[in-house]
C-alpha cells in the first residue's frame, strides 16, 4: 500500500512510521559513536551501555530488575527478537494461542517453526467506537494441555486495544495453569492514552505474580522515541528464556547497529520523559483523525494505545476492506491499509480498515478532508 501511494501521490495513511524524528540528543550520540568508532561489531548480547540501560528502564517504570548481563539481550527491532524467541522456544507440531488481528511477522514465524496456531479473536460490537476485547472464555477455551506458548501484544496493532490487569491476570492464570510460557511483544508499552480502559495504563504481564519466570518481554526504541528505521530492539526475561533467544539470535543476524546501540542507551537514560510527550501529542492526532474519519462518515474504533485506528466500511457497499483501499487513491487521494490479512478469521477482518495518526497534523488533516469530499461508496 505504501508503493501504492508513492505510485499514485496520496496522502500515505496507512504505514506506521512517523513524519518526525525522535530527540535530536539521541541523533548527536548516534554522531558521536560513529565518530568514536563503533562501527565493527558489538557483542552478539548488545553493548553493555544498552543492556544496563534496558534494565534500568524497566526498574523504573514496572520495578522489574532483569540483571543485564544475563536476563537482556538486544536484538536488531522487535521483529527480530519475534522471530528468535519463536524459533527458541517452538518446536514443529506445537500449539501456540494467539490474539487476532496480529502482526504479520507472527503467522510467517509461526508458519517458519511449524506451530499449530490457535487464534483469540479480539471483537467490538458492530458500529461502536471502542476497541474491540478478547472474549475471556474464548481464551479459556484455546489455552490447553496441548499449548506450548502464548503471544501476547499490549497494546495491540492494529485494534489499539490496551489489555486490563484484569484481562492479563486471566492469561495469567491459565499460563500457570497449564505451564505455557508467555512471550509479550510491548512494542507500544509507552504509547498509552490517557481515556485507556485500563485506568493503570500499560501493564507488563511479567509484573504479576508467578509470570516473570515464565515471560519473554519483547519491545524497542523506534516507536517510543520515533526511530523506527534503526532497529534496535530486545528482549528482557529469566535467564533460559533470554539465552534461548540468544542461540537463535546468533543464527539470524548475530549483531546490528553497533552505533546505533549507544545511542538508544543514552535515549532510555537521558530521555526517558520523551515518550510520554509523544504520546500526549499522538492522543491530539488520534483524535483529529477519529473526529475527521467520523465526519467523512467511517465510524472509528477509537484506539487505547499504539497511533492506529480501524473502520470498518462494510456500509459503503465494497466486497471486502482490500478493494476499498486499492479504490481509495483514485477517489480520494489517500492510501489506508486492509486488516483482513491480519486475520485467520477472514469474516471477522473482511470490512476493516486500518488507519495511522503518526503523521503531521496538517497532513491528517488534508487526508480527512479529501476524504469527506469524496464519494466512498461503490
Amino acid at each position: 500500500m505504501s508503493a501504492l501511494a508513492i505510485r499514485t501521490g496520496a496522502l500515505n495513511l496507512g504505514q506506521g512510521f512517523p513524519d518526525v524524528d525522535g530527540p535530536a540528543s539521541v541523533v548527536a550520540a548516534a554522531e558521536a559513536a560513529l565518530e568514536s568508532g563503533a562501527n565493527q561489531y558489538a557483542p552478539g548480547i548488545g553493548v553493555p551501555a544498552l543492556r544496563a540501560a534496558i534494565s534500568r528502564h524497566q526498574q523504573r517504570h514496572y520495578g522489574l530488575e532483569p540483571d543485564p548481563d544475563r536476563e537482556v539481550v538486544v536484538t536488531t527491532g522487535c521483529t527480530e527478537a519475534i522471530a528468535a524467541a519463536l524459533l527458541a522456544l517452538v518446536d514443529p507440531g506445537d500449539e501456540v494461542v494467539v490474539l487476532e488481528p496480529y502482526y504479520d511477522s507472527y503467522v510467517a514465524m509461526l508458519d517458519m517453526c511449524g506451530a499449530r496456531r490457535r487464534p483469540v479473536t479480539l471483537r467490538a460490537p458492530a458500529g461502536s467506537r471502542t476497541t474491540p476485547r478478547p472474549d475471556l472464555d474464548e481464551l479459556r477455551a484455546a489455552v490447553t494441555g496441548d499449548t506450548r506458548l502464548i503471544l501476547l501484544n499490549t497494546p495491540h496493532n492494529p485494534t489499539g486495544t490496551v489489555l486490563t490487569r484484569e484481562e492479563l491476570q486471566v492469561v495469567a492464570d491459565l499460563a500457570i495453569e497449564h505451564d505455557v510460557i508467555v512471550v509479550t511483544d510491548e512494542v507500544y508499552e509507552h504509547l498509552v492514552f490517557d481515556d485507556a480502559r485500563s485506568a493503570e495504563g500499560h501493564v507488563p504481564i511479567a509484573t504479576l505474580p508467578g509470570m516473570w519466570e515464565r515471560t519473554l518481554t519483547l519491545s524497542s526504541a523506534g516507536k517510543s522515541y520515533s526511530f523506527t528505521g534503526w532497529k534496535v530492539g530486545w528482549a528482557t526475561g529469566p535467564e533460559p528464556l533470554v539465552q534461548a533467544v540468544l542461540a537463535a539470535k546468533q543464527w539470524l543476524t548475530f549483531t546490528s547497529g553497533s552505533p546505533l546501540q549507544p545511542a538508544v542507551a543514552h535515549a532510555l537514560d537521558h530521555e526517558p520523559d520523551w515518550p510520554r510527550a509523544l504520546a500526549r501529542d499522538l492522543q491530539g492526532r488520534r483524535d483529529l483523525l477519529c473526529d475527521g474519519l467520523a465526519a467523512a462518515g467511517l465510524v472509528p474504533r477509537v484506539p487505547e494505545g499504539t497511533y492506529f485506528a480501524t473502520t470498518d466500511v462494510s456500509h459503503l457497499g465494497w466486497p471486502d476492506g482490500r478493494a476499498f483501499c486499492l479504490a481509495l487513491p483514485e477517489l480520494a487521494g489517500v492510501v489506508a491499509i486492509p486488516t483482513q490479512g491480519f486475520y485467520d478469521d477472514r469474516e471477522a477482518g473482511r470490512q476493516l480498515v486500518r488507519w495511522a495518526f503518526c503523521k503531521e497534523p496538517d497532513v491528517i488533516s488534508e487526508g480527512v478532508r479529501r476524504l469527506a469530499a469524496a464519494d466512498l461508496s461503490r
